[in-house]
């Protein structure tokens, strides 16, 4: 148990401690595992030489666990854990989850709604004179005046609401170091904050600014005016650069939010260095009588090489939290992690996944980007691959090839995370190939999302054209080495822009390709994204164009049920989705029909099908060849 970092006022005692330096507050379990942002950070400052303490789930219904703790030297660390707390507690549908996989036996209720500003509350009452500072992905996303899709309104940033000194926003390795380093100094609260990258803070006015900045809409104008919020979420996304982006200032009121300019990546050997920091690599030994964390399961035996995605999908958090410039460990850092991964008690020979937030980056898009960041108003892969994109596998296949030779390893999977888009801008089938020969097992996931192209375009996803070419290419593969493997699609309904036809025609196709989906994910508008800016105005905020945006329950539902249209369940949704449509042509008896007409009914003449919408077209495929292996009918 030495080895974790002290829980409890025991613990610092334990170690001869009287006090701590930070208290790091956490809507989590304590896991210390490189995967969980609560032990970077926390290894990163004890690295430095700072004495840490974690206090995670404490009770919130009043602030003795703070007390209990003692004051700390510097400043109290908050997060709602790797997770938002609002999306770990609720469905897409607003519906509560019945439990919590970053809690003790997956036990849901252990941490409030909106964690990060009841803890900061509490904080605040245990130690009144100690800075607060919030990080995580809860805070990341919030630190500007963003729309809340739980209480449906647009609320201020998270440092208005919690009264918080300062907030870390992205991987903030650099940004808590020199927080850290300006409170040992004698800095104190928002002060600490000034002209440090990846930091936001507010002020009375910007007179201290450290960087040159450009203005937001306010607080007030955002919520007066959705366009004025839109144009927000663009402003936001175009300085999310740590070469050209400047600082950014939204006012709320008398005062100003102030967001530093986004932290500097991590070189290749200041990653490989915090990857070998003493993680314990599982969850705190007192978790274990409660039946432990279940969350460690899908990370336990995985590796995480990168970090970024210039990939940049609008419901994607991604770009708006890491960031699109790609940074990567070192092969040696990976392998010396496989090799610690093999000692490990109840490693059986699996390496689970070899990843990040997309699995096949290993460097930047083009060599441009190390210079001149990444391109304002463009995309490195939508509409198509850019011409400068230098789209190569062979660094990530010899890293692979390398885990493969280590003794003790059976098999490296790569699980998930795979960008198709981007394998497909690589003419070389070396990586492909070997892909499906050593690295999946039965069944590949990818994320098409949607087949109407006119779907794809406000997702920020390439052309459903690509995924049938890569659909085709994998098959064929499959077919020279003689495997027997599937594609398994994610797939989202109800997203901003996306229609009732266009879930239509994602339905004929799967009727035609003879596989339904078991499980379909509804846009979920979670904060700081693009696609919730267009969820929230109906405007596209990249052309400020008038978007379509599915808000209703009753077609929220029907979208989701033509994805499963074989389910008896969805059958008088989907029945009252295709007449909606002027759709009837798909009710009656033939092969490309989606359902039979109720008992009596006669069904309606092919001729009376309807047109298509111009724009998504459902493009032609060989049956059962590629997204799943078919299922049989239902009798209906």
């Amino acid at each position: 148990m030495n080895g974790f970092l002290p829980i409890s006022k025991q613990d610092m005692h334990d170690r001869g401690w009287y006090y701590c330096d930070f208290l790091l507050v956490t809507g989590d379990a304590y896991v210390d595992h490189p995967s969980f942002g609560t032990a970077i950070i926390s290894r990163v400052l004890e690295d430095a030489g700072y004495k840490v303490a974690i206090l995670s789930q404490p009770d919130f219904h009043d602030e003795r666990d703070f007390v209990e703790m003692g004051r700390p030297r510097y400043a109290v660390l908050i997060n709602g854990g790797n997770i938002d707390s609002m999306v770990a507690h609720y469905t897409a549908a607003k519906k509560r989850r019945s439990d919590d996989a970053y809690t003790p036996g997956g036990k849901a209720g252990k941490r409030p709604d909106r964690a990060v500003t009841v803890y900061s509350m509490l904080a605040r009452r245990a130690f009144p004179d100690v800075p607060i500072y919030l990080g995580g992905i809860e805070a990341s996303l919030r630190r500007f005046a963003h729309y809340d899709y739980w209480a449906d309104r647009v609320m201020p940033s998270i440092l208005e609401s919690t009264g918080a000194d300062g907030l870390m926003y992205g991987m903030s390795e650099r940004s808590v170091l020199e927080l850290a380093n300006n409170l040992k100094h004698g800095k104190k609260g928002a002060e600490a904050c000034v002209g440090v990258r990846g930091t936001a803070y507010m002020a009375h006015d910007a007179d201290s600014l450290a960087f040159e900045a450009v203005e937001c809409p306010s607080y007030e104008d955002v919520c007066a005016d959705k366009a004025d919020y839109a144009r927000s979420v663009k402003l936001q996304y175009d300085e999310q650069d740590h070469v050209r982006g400047k600082a950014l200032l939204q006012r709320h009121g008398r005062r100003v939010m102030i967001q530093n300019p986004p932290a500097k990546p991590l070189t290749t050997e200041e990653m490989d260095h915090v990857y070998a920091l003493p993680y314990m690599r599982t969850y705190h030994p007192s978790y274990e009588p409660l039946g432990g964390v279940p969350a460690i399961q899908e990370v336990q035996f995985s590796i995480i090489h990168n970090r970024g995605c210039f990939g940049a999908c609008n419901f994607c958090a991604l770009a708006f939290h890491q960031g699109r410039y790609i940074q990567a460990r070192s092969h040696e850092s990976v392998i010396a992690e496989a090799k610690q991964i093999v000692q490990m008690p109840g490693f059986k020979g699996y390496i689970h996944d070899v990843g990040g937030p997309t699995a096949n980056f290993r460097f930047p898009a083009c060599k441009q980007q190390e210079e001149h960041g990444l391109c304002k108003n463009k995309r490195c892969l939508f509409p198509s691959a850019c011409k400068n994109l230098e789209a190569d596998h062979t660094d990530y296949l010899n890293l692979l090839r390398e885990l493969r030779q280590i003794e003790g390893i059976k098999k490296v999977f790569v699980r998930s995370g795979l960008r198709y888009d981007y394998m497909m801008a690589d003419h070389n089938d070396a990586f492909f190939r070997e892909l499906v020969e050593h690295h999946i097992s039965g069944q590949l996931k990818v994320a098409p999302e949607h087949m109407s192209d006119n779907a794809l375009y406000y997702m920020g996803k390439p052309s459903f054209s690509v995924y049938e070419q890569f659909r085709e290419r994998y098959a064929r593969i499959n077919q020279k080495l003689g495997r027997k493997q599937y594609l398994v699609p994610y797939l989202m309904s109800s997203h901003p822009g996306a229609t009732l036809d266009d879930a239509i025609l994602l339905a004929e196709y799967l009727n035609k390709v003879g596989y339904m989906p078991e499980q379909v994910q509804d846009f979920y508008p979670t904060p700081g994204t693009l696609s919730t800016a267009m969820y929230y105005t109906e405007i596209d905020p990249r052309t400020m164009k008038p978007v379509y945006v599915a808000k209703t329950a009753e077609e929220k539902a029907m979208q989701r049920a033509l994805l499963q249209w074989r389910r008896p369940d969805k059958r008088p949704i989907v029945l009252a989705a295709l007449k909606k449509a002027g759709r009837e042509d798909l009710i009656g008896f033939g092969k490309e029909c989606l359902i039979r007409p109720n008992r009596g009914e006669t069904p309606p003449a092919p001729a009376k099908k309807a047109a298509r919408p111009a724009k998504a077209s459902a493009p032609r495929a060989p049956k059962k060849k590629g997204w799943a292996k078919a299922k049989p009918r239902r009798k209906r």
